[in-house]
């Protein structure tokens, strides 16, 4: 609370004229500039940060720690560093950052949104992660079974892009993705209230969601899991005795009505992306940042969004779903004893509970 009263609007550079000495060069000076907490309404403010005022102080304030050993360089305050990162995210647009927040010159805003975004995403495991009990996952299960009657859920599963420059180097054209543009592609777990359990954000938007989740933690923890949890994907991933995916050709009733409570389920997945890419519109625009910066952002949000979902700052009840990606085709896995097993598992599961 010290840092936001000693701050009290930041700086503005302005000339005095003392005397009439024709080699006298003017020194500069300081002068306090607006406060956004002072500046803006409650409505303004939120528009513009993404969060209340008490939020930003009693919460997201704890989440970064700047130590200065000294004042050279007048450092800025670690509070207008935060507004500075979060209205950043709410805009994609340095320019628009630098408009709002004067006296701040562009490299520095680039300074600041990767030293808080980072500052950010090391507490990940602390807001991102699983249910740790096995009564929350009895609460998580009921919650999917209650959405369209999928008994033993635990969780879905999708990938989304996010846009990005083009890296550059040898390496640069591997994230260009299918639809022509350069993407990072995340993987994103959520549980039946749209929280988001397991984001995966470092691989490019060239490789295949069905790859990304083998490589990731998601894949171990549902693959040893004791709890018999499933985990509900689109056909871009292989069908497993843990994840299930739609039919691709169902013809019995029995099978149509699996398909139906499969898709509208995993539809959750869906809308998390929606009101996540919705709450910070960077997701959506894209990131000109350095690739590992737009690493951070995306975790950043991600634990961004998991607060705003448990504070009750989410407009959930938006129906403007991001759009679906497209599958190119039925994912197919190389080891055809596992696809075979993973096909029969969800047959015995549609004859025991949509039969």
């Amino acid at each position: 609370m010290d840092d936001v009263l000693n701050f009290v609007n930041y700086l503005e550079y302005i000339e005095i004229d003392i005397g009439d000495d024709d080699n006298y060069i003017p020194r500069r000076y300081l002068r306090n500039i607006d406060d956004p907490f002072e500046l803006y309404s409650d409505d303004q403010f939120f528009k513009r940060y993404r969060f209340p005022k008490r939020i930003v102080l009693e919460h997201l304030l704890k989440l970064v720690n700047i130590n200065y050993r000294n004042k050279r360089g007048l450092p800025i305050p670690t509070v207008l560093q935060l507004l500075t990162t979060l209205r950043f995210y709410a805009t994609s647009n340095f320019q628009a950052v630098c408009g709002d927040l004067r006296g701040i010159h562009q490299s520095t805003v680039s300074r600041i949104i990767k030293r808080i975004s980072h500052q950010i995403a090391t507490k990940a495991r602390n807001y991102v992660k699983f249910p740790q009990t096995e009564n929350e996952w009895d609460v998580v299960k009921q919650e999917f079974y209650d959405i369209a009657g999928m008994p033993g859920v635990g969780a879905c599963i999708d990938c989304t892009h996010i846009k990005i420059q083009n890296p550059g180097g040898p390496n640069g054209e591997v994230f260009r993705n299918r639809k022509g543009w350069f993407s990072l592609n995340v993987q994103v777990v959520c549980g039946p209230q749209m929280e988001i359990y397991d984001v995966v954000a470092r691989w490019p938007g060239s490789y295949h969601d069905s790859f990304i989740f083998n490589a990731s933690r998601a894949c171990t923890f549902f693959s040893r899991n004791n709890n018999n949890l499933l985990l509900l994907g689109d056909n871009g991933y292989a069908c497993k005795p843990y994840l299930f995916t739609p039919l691709l050709n169902p013809i019995t009733n029995s099978e149509k009505n699996y398909n139906k409570a499969q898709i509208k389920t995993r539809n959750i997945i869906e809308r998390v992306f929606g009101v996540w890419k919705r709450k910070f519109p960077c997701l959506k625009r894209g990131l000109a940042n350095s690739t590992l910066t737009s690493v951070s952002i995306i975790l950043a949000c991600a634990v961004l969004y998991n607060i705003s979902l448990k504070l009750r700052l989410l407009n959930i009840e938006d129906n403007d779903n991001e759009e679906v990606d497209e599958v190119d085709d039925h994912f197919r896995d190389n080891n055809l004893n596992r696809e075979i097993i993973g096909a029969a598992s969800r047959r015995g599961y549609i004859i025991r509970h949509f039969s």
